[in-house]
């Protein structure tokens, strides 16, 4: 089968390429770029005049709730809402039930990708302990083989230095990233374990102090991100730091990276485009883990990104359904979804109103996380998959829930209206939206 993609600015970070190309795709596979390529015998045209063509959209934070939590978000639901917002590979966290700590889990991840999902890319990540407990390792090596790209402690994020300090050897040994929530629940009163139970439930500072709810402080992730930093320093492994929230969590990364620390870093739509004030009425689709921030740690976010501190944009997507948004904020979950609304906030937070350009922005979406976990994705390179987003930065769509693909509805931007829009997502040259 052959689809000719004409008429359309093909960015590619991956090969510095930003022009009017036509784009050419055989048997799942790119096979020619150039321009005005003449429509060869029986080849599908798709034409994207006016619209831009880009490699399929990388997300290496997403939480699939499969296996265990299927009334949150399933595998087809899942990637129905990746096709949407212009992904064609996602990476799954492992706070699943069971916990991804073992190869069987594994497994049975990636064979639901394939009989459940639409042909979406889904690479699991591994949890570096037993059961998420940060007592016992998780067998790394087999892992790897069973097909993990990665191992986290996500949703469940290490204290112990000396048992993260084993984790960054295992993982240098078997060549895995660790990929860090970076929080000390000392400070938090035990983050994600927290609910309920007088943990800490949004930033602290003044909107905290005026709602009465519990803060979190943000010098909890700055020393958390102090000591992995530190660690990794030492180890000598690979670690990426997970949804940076504030001014100093940027700055530490900086300083680090500067002393050829193997840091990379990612930051998530919610946290350099909206602010903890975004709280106010007590509306449980702006709460999460870490939470909203200030203004000030929006705009050091921003100028991290945009120098190249933080490597790239992460959707931390985190479906959860009404019956538990719908209750008072303490109680309810950390967490919103994103994969259906990153693009459009993030075309309007960095390229409209901020310092990045839109190749920038495409680079921070594709090539950029797949470099971070070495995944073969985020190209539009001859001879490469054909996984392909093809989007308007300027067409206005309104964001409801009738038309959310997710199961889950937790938007923060659920009834306003967006721009930037998804036309179209190939995978392996299917046209999968």
């Amino acid at each position: 089968m052959k689809i000719l993609i004409k008429n359309g600015r093909v960015i590619d970070p991956s090969q510095n390429l930003d022009a009017a190309r036509d784009l050419l795709i055989e048997n799942g596979v790119v096979v020619q770029i150039e321009s005005a390529i003449r429509n060869p015998q029986s080849a599908i045209e798709f034409d994207a005049a006016g619209l831009i063509v880009a490699p399929g959209f990388v997300d290496i934070h997403v939480h699939g709730r499969t296996p265990g939590q299927e009334y949150k978000e399933d595998t087809a639901t899942l990637t129905a809402a990746a096709a949407a917002g212009g992904f064609t590979t996602v990476c799954v966290m492992p706070n699943t039930l069971p916990t991804i700590d073992n190869r069987s889990v594994v497994e049975d991840v990636l064979s639901r990708a394939k009989s459940e999902g639409n042909g979406v890319k889904i690479h699991p990540i591994a949890s570096v302990s037993l059961a998420a407990k940060n007592e016992q390792l998780s067998e790394f090596a087999d892992l790897k083989s069973a097909g993990a790209i990665a191992v986290s402690d996500d949703a469940f994020p290490l204290q112990d230095a000396d048992f993260m300090r084993r984790v960054f050897q295992y993982a240098r040994t078997v060549g895995l990233v660790t990929m860090l929530h970076c929080e000390d629940t000392s400070l938090t009163g035990g983050g994600h374990a927290g609910v309920g139970r007088g943990g800490g439930v949004m930033n602290e500072g003044v909107v905290s102090t005026e709602l009465g709810l519990r803060g979190m402080p943000r010098v909890s992730e700055e020393i958390a991100v102090y000591k992995a930093c530190a660690l990794a320093r030492e180890v000598g492994n690979k670690i990426h730091i997970l949804h940076v929230s504030t001014r100093g969590g940027v700055e530490v990364i900086r300083s680090f990276k500067a002393q050829g620390v193997k840091i990379t870093a990612e930051a998530g739509p919610h946290h350099f485009a909206l602010t903890d004030e975004s709280v106010r009425g007590y509306n449980t689709n702006a709460k999460m883990n870490p939470p909203l921030r200030t203004r000030e740690d929006c705009e050091a976010i921003i100028g991290g990104l945009a120098d190249g501190t933080i490597d790239c944009i992460a959707t931390d997507h985190a479906p959860h359904a009404a019956h538990e948004k719908e209750r008072e904020f303490d109680g309810a979950p950390f967490g919103i979804i994103g994969l259906e609304t990153s693009l459009a906030v993030s075309l309007r937070t960095l390229v409209e109103n901020g310092p990045l350009s839109l190749p920038q922005l495409v680079e921070k979406m594709t090539t950029a996380p797949a470099r971070v976990l070495g995944l073969e994705s985020g190209t539009l390179q001859v001879g490469k998959p054909a996984d392909i987003t093809v989007f308007s930065p300027l067409e206005s769509w309104d964001l409801n829930a009738e038309t959310i693909r997710s199961k889950s509805k937790n938007s923060p931007w659920l009834g306003q209206t967006l721009k930037g829009r998804v036309k179209a997502t190939f995978v392996r040259g299917k046209q999968i939206k």
